[in-house]
């Protein structure tokens, strides 16, 4: 008969701090069945985003959204918005939005890493990622004043500049957190136990990915050749050499090795953002209200994120509609459980980064 349990997993378990609870049916410790509820949070940002708030301010509700990607969603707003009012950038606004919006996605992807060691039984390795993620945090308070919510996103451009101490200053940094990041790549990449403790685990194939339309570092870990910044214009990535980075493995190891392989690539497209930032302005003049509807689709870390966004003419948006990627994974996520020891639940729930905060907005 085996020992059947029904065992809880989420929002109040150590490894997953987020308002999402999974229910999980299991025969001698595998999981048979997975219930699960990821709608009791509701904050009501799109709500509040056309009642509450002028266009001008709407940014500073939505890059609340999240504290890890707050500069995705500043970006998806304001070139939306910049879209409705036919306005242009700087081309030195731009190199220095894809600088902070590169550096977010690096401290995202190392605590992700991160938390998927620890949970696998290596915490020195989460210190030692947390210690790596500190260098960024340093750099993104340097540069916007902020370790988290940089709001430096201004409707045609930004509102800070860098200086050429703070771009030498960038580099050095960035150099000396690129030689930490390979060792650790290394150790992903080679170490015996830890492979034993990720390798083979929740698999997706290239057909599932594209069957289930899974988004980041997820679908790249399984060869779906998908990003936003290699498919839309929204940031000069193509000026600075942007590739995807893809494995094939499409379980629990692949996921971590691409973060990590995306976050050296990171490094790399800073650095030649920094030796090309142009001259000029960081920001343009702007008049009239936004009218008419568009979207804009931008690379989050955990995926691609949609925005449409609806002006009438008036002060206050008519629209706003954010789909976020932790909502297009958890579909193959739930599926991924079922034949798998609950011993290994954590690491891969984990493996998805999900992110509750930006799916229950």
């Amino acid at each position: 008969m085996g020992n059947k349990i029904v065992v809880p997993f989420g929002s109040q378990h150590i490894a997953l701090p987020e308002p999402v609870s999974f229910l999980f049916d299991t025969k001698n410790e595998i999981i048979t069945n997975v219930k699960v509820d990821v709608g009791y949070v509701h904050r009501g940002i799109e709500k509040a985003a056309i009642t509450k708030f002028e266009f001008t301010n709407v940014s500073y509700l939505l890059t609340r959204i999240c504290g890890f990607c707050s500069i995705t969603h500043a970006g998806g707003y304001h070139h939306g918005i910049e879209k409705l009012l036919d306005v242009e950038a700087p081309k030195r606004a731009e190199y220095i939005r894809l600088i902070i919006t590169e550096l977010d996605r690096i401290h995202s992807h190392l605590l992700a890493n991160a938390h998927v060691a620890e949970v696998a039984g290596y915490e020195n390795l989460f210190m030692q990622g947390v210690k790596d993620r500190e260098i960024v945090m340093d750099l993104l308070e340097n540069i916007t004043g902020n370790r988290i919510q940089y709001d430096i996103y201004t409707i045609g451009g930004v509102r800070r500049d860098i200086s050429k101490e703070t771009a030498e200053y960038i580099k050095k940094q960035l150099l000396k957190l690129k030689d930490k990041v390979l060792k650790v790549y290394d150790f992903y990449d080679t170490d015996y136990t830890f492979g034993l403790k990720t390798k083979g685990i929740s698999y997706i194939s290239l057909d599932d990915a594209k069957k289930y339309n899974v988004v980041g570092p997820i679908a790249r870990a399984s060869g779906l050749a998908t990003d936003a910044r290699a498919e839309f214009d929204y940031l000069p990535y193509d000026e600075v050499g942007f590739e995807i980075q893809t494995r094939t493995e499409g379980d629990v190891w692949a996921r971590n090795i691409v973060r990590q392989m995306e976050v050296i690539h990171s490094i790399d497209l800073i650095l030649r953002a920094i030796d090309n930032l142009p001259e000029g302005d960081i920001k343009v003049k702007y008049k009239g209200r936004p009218k008419g509807e568009t979207f804009v689709r931008v690379e989050a870390p955990r995926g691609e994120c949609f925005y449409y966004l609806k002006g009438n003419g008036t002060k206050v948006l008519e629209r706003v509609r954010v789909r976020v990627p932790t909502y297009s994974n958890i579909p193959i996520l739930k599926e991924l459980f079922v034949g798998e020891k609950y011993s290994d639940a954590q690491p891969i729930v984990l493996s998805f980064d999900p992110c509750m905060s930006c799916t229950a907005r």
